[in-house]
């Protein structure tokens, strides 16, 4: 067994991270990842702040959407829809757990595949699960050998 030091591991790869977001901007890329968060979820509230630091760590753009707990489904689906339709984000993450009276799975369904970060619409799910290519998130990347990066 080989033991890692995770904060050296992520450091390593924040580096790469950091000079791959250099080379895009250099070819006028610029990577925008947008979060939502629905409540006030503690964890939640300390993953997004994680992101928030990842991102301008190494040089990706950062849009935040704090929405309150009491927003409607209606109200969510717009937001999503139109960072589907916003040529400037290149992924969404929806941080979970959302609020009760809100569909997880429907909301997860709206981003479009090409931008779900998480790896959760139906479509990606699918093509990991046969090892077909498509982004792969990080938890499955380790864990599903045949999955291949794009």
């Amino acid at each position: 067994m080989e033991i890692i030091n995770g904060k050296e591991l992520a450091q390593k790869i924040r580096l790469e991270l950091k000079l791959e977001v250099e080379n895009l901007r250099k070819e006028g890329i610029v990577p925008k990842l947008a979060v939502i968060m629905v409540g006030d979820d503690s964890a939640s509230k300390v993953y997004v702040r994680n992101k928030s630091k990842a991102c301008e760590e190494i040089g990706v753009e950062y849009e935040e959407h704090l929405l309150n707990s009491d927003i409607t489904m209606e109200e969510l689906l717009h937001l999503i829809d139109s960072l589907n339709n916003k040529k400037d984000v290149d992924g969404i993450l929806l941080q979970s757990p959302i609020p009760k009276h809100l569909d997880i799975n429907k909301a997860f369904r709206a981003i479009l595949p090409e931008k779900d970060v998480d790896g959760f619409h139906p479509i990606n799910a699918g093509k990991l699960s046969i090892g077909e290519e498509c982004f792969i998130p990080c938890t499955p990347a380790r864990s599903c050998k045949n999955a291949r990066r794009i």
